[in-house]
């Protein structure tokens, strides 16, 4: 059995560190940029074990509220994927009584990963993307 949670303790913040170390895009994230980063999102949606309160699911967003929201980081831990747990992360991100009724709500996934989120009503933007990162000394 799991439970959702907003808030991550900081054994949580611990068990999210790791989940990024096997996450292609996440992997050199440091637990002391974790923590300003979580500082920093408006939304945290969590899934943790019932009992154990072990963190085994996780995303967040960044939002105005009114025109825009971005989903981040959406991670299902090894051993708990394929159960559903990614779909109700985006269930509640979706759902969500601040976010619901966003005008438009962006995320980045790999090509792969397309058709689990038109699931929930995500298409392809046909605008042109572009970044700008920070470089980081080696």
């Amino acid at each position: 059995m799991y439970k959702n949670i907003s808030i991550l303790t900081d054994i949580q913040v611990a068990q999210l560190h790791d989940l990024y170390q096997y996450a292609w895009w996440a992997k050199e994230r440091a637990l002391d940029d974790i923590y300003q980063m979580l500082k920093n999102t408006d939304y945290i949606f969590g899934i943790c074990e019932w009992d154990s309160e072990k963190l085994i699911a996780f995303a967040r967003v960044l939002s105005d509220r009114t025109y825009r929201a971005i989903v981040f980081d959406v991670i299902v831990a090894d051993d708990y994927r394929h159960q559903g747990l990614g779909a109700l992360l985006i269930e509640q991100i979706v759902s969500h009584p601040d976010l619901s009724q966003v005008e438009c709500i962006q995320l980045f996934c790999l090509t792969e990963m397309i058709p689990f989120y038109e699931k929930f009503g995500f298409v392809r933007a046909e605008q042109s993307l572009l970044v700008r990162q920070r470089l980081i000394p080696s």
